[in-house]
């Protein structure tokens, strides 16, 4: 069919001329001649228009089988597309939903984690209590057990102790004294300790109540959290508690420390007794045991700090570890909030800032835990 069609276009057929069907008046012999002449040449002619038909006919049959191929591919191309895409939305949906819970995992994890950390901190100050009474209640035997030894030491056949011997007293002395001579300490302990635990802590209910100012501001934080102190929440946090609380003596450490903290590179850890500053400066300018670095007043030093990487430490007294602890629980929180890991109501969020206030109002008023 293709050879055909370019034979038929390199040899295009010859058609007969057509002449005007009213001749000139000059001419009245030449329609007969025409009339000859076609009737001559008539039968190639209808071939030759035959095969050109049937050519034409081949090629729009090729063109309409190749177009109708052509759409059934588009078609079955549409449909795979259509397939695709439906996968592609799928999929994107699964990952979406594994996303959220991986949120809401994370978050309830951190959540949990908060809430251990603080039932630690309660059960540990609840035992260190727990601890100081039974050493109370030890220092309080051994201080009866000593006085039971003295009595009895000094209690001797050739020098009797009337104490311990009743009978050898006076008879009025004797009846007065009955009962009360012997294990007098013990008996006044025992009721002291009896007082002691009989006795009932007071028990006070604390009232609260929202600052309409205080709560605008930080709800206002709450729709967009930043670190930025320039915002209204912040900047009043870091005016009425953060800067006191970081105020010290040493001024440039304290502005170092404030920089750590808000950072979140200041490293606290426990030392022992016996541990020496390290580094090229002298270890006054870090204070040590005997010494706190913030304040450079004689204190015992139990922990020391670290401000990022630079290896130098820093003893410093309870009291300023108070301090800076207070305000990095506050950081810590205000973190959690801006990461979106706390889940909580505004108002609850809100009442535990105002407690971490309250911790750094107390530490930089200088109250502190007993067991730092």
């Amino acid at each position: 069919s293709q050879v055909s069609l370019e034979e038929e276009n390199q040899n295009p057929p010859t058609v007969g001329h057509w002449k005007p069907l009213m001749p000139s008046k000059g001419d009245k012999e030449e329609p007969e001649t025409g009339c000859q002449h076609a009737g001559g040449v008539d039968e190639p002619q209808s071939t030759e228009q035959l095969n050109v038909s049937r050519l034409r006919s081949s090629s729009v049959e090729i063109r309409e089988k190749g177009s109708e191929f052509l759409r059934d591919e588009l078609h079955k191309a549409q449909k795979e597309l259509k397939l695709k895409d439906k996968e592609c939305e799928r999929l994107s949906k699964v990952r979406e939903q594994l996303e959220q819970e991986l949120e809401e995992l994370t978050a309830s994890l951190f959540e949990e984690a908060h809430k251990m950390v603080r039932e630690a901190n309660t059960k540990q100050a609840a035992a260190e209590k727990q601890l100081r009474e039974a050493r109370g209640k030890i220092d309080m035997l051994q201080a009866e057990v000593t006085a039971l030894k003295t009595l009895v030491i000094t209690s001797t056949p050739s020098s009797p102790n009337r104490e311990l011997h009743p009978q050898l007293q006076s008879p009025s002395k004797a009846g007065f004294r009955k009962g009360h001579g012997r294990n007098k300490s013990t008996s006044s302990a025992m009721v002291s300790a009896a007082s002691q635990s009989v006795a009932p802590e007071p028990v006070s209910r604390e009232c609260k109540e929202v600052d309409s100012i205080l709560f605008a501001e930080f709800q206002a934080w709450k729709e967009s959290p930043t670190l930025d102190k320039s915002c209204s929440f912040l900047d009043r946090i870091y005016r009425e508690d953060i800067g006191p609380c970081l105020d010290f003596t040493k001024q440039e450490l304290s502005e170092l420390v404030r920089v750590a903290v808000e950072q979140n590179t200041l490293t606290i850890e426990p030392v022992a007794s016996h541990c020496v500053p390290e580094g090229k400066v002298a270890a006054e300018e870090y204070g040590g045991p005997k010494k706190c670095a913030l304040s450079g007043l004689p204190r015992t030093c139990k922990h020391r700090i670290m401000l990022g990487d630079s290896g130098n430490y820093y003893y410093i007294s309870p009291s300023c570890r108070a301090r800076i602890t207070a305000v990095c629980n506050f950081f810590t929180y205000i973190r959690y909030i801006q990461q979106g890991l706390v889940r909580q109501d505004v108002e609850l969020m809100y009442w535990e800032v105002m407690r971490l206030r309250r911790e750094m109002s107390l530490a930089k008023l200088g109250f502190y835990p007993s067991e730092m």
